[in-house]
């Protein structure tokens, strides 16, 4: 099973088991992001719309991008604004649905997927307006130290996805090989408890 087929099969029940990497990066984006006002969002790794529907509050526009098509029907079913485009696509290939003028590209639990993040934020910075905002929140690399990383359960026992493991110098290396500033750097941890390693590391770029 690859990655597509996996949240493919994921998605039938990903809105109800318990996900505490889901849940938590939910709060990461709603904090990081509370003060921000963007026109032009564009959301990678929409999933069945967790944070869409957050995100649909705050833009004009939304154009939210998954590789998952079951996991875009279920975001879609909950999901009927009319200034919210669903797209279906790999984050790695080129951005066809993409010009150079959105206001705050997001990113959540997708990285952790691709082998090579530079190309990837490439891609963002060109995709950004000057002055735009690019979100990402992931599996912390801690977390990942330890063994965790995605998986859920099917009728032949539990499914563990490929994952990479990113050190902070490689997100912030491949931010600024592209162009873009880090303006917050926020880790989260399961119960507020930081006496223990974070679940979430979550990190806003600008583009100059």
């Amino acid at each position: 099973m690859n990655i597509q087929q996996a949240y493919n099969t994921w998605s039938g029940n990903y809105d109800t088991v318990v996900n505490k990497t889901r849940d938590l990066e939910a709060l990461a984006l709603r904090e990081v992001l509370a003060n921000v006002s963007p026109n032009n969002v564009l959301e990678f790794g929409c999933g069945t719309g967790k944070n869409t529907e957050w995100l649909l509050t705050k833009a004009r526009a939304l154009t939210a991008v998954d590789f998952s098509a079951d996991m875009l029907a279920k975001a879609q079913e909950k999901i009927t604004a009319p200034h919210v485009h669903f797209v279906q696509a790999d984050i790695q290939e080129p951005w066809h649905f993409a010009g150079s003028s959105f206001d705050l590209v997001t990113c959540s639990l997708v990285l952790e997927h691709i082998a090579n993040l530079p190309p990837v934020f490439e891609k963002v910075a060109a995709a950004l307006r000057p002055g735009g905002l690019f979100y990402m929140g992931e599996l912390h690399p801690f977390k990942q130290y330890t063994g965790s990383k995605a998986k859920f359960d099917t009728a032949n026992g539990v499914f563990e996805l490929d994952c990479f493991v990113h050190h902070l110098s490689d997100f912030t290396g491949a931010a600024q090989a592209a162009g873009l500033n880090p303006l917050i750097i926020k880790e989260y941890f399961d119960d507020n408890d930081r006496n223990n390693e974070p679940r979430i590391l979550s990190i806003l770029f600008q583009k100059p």
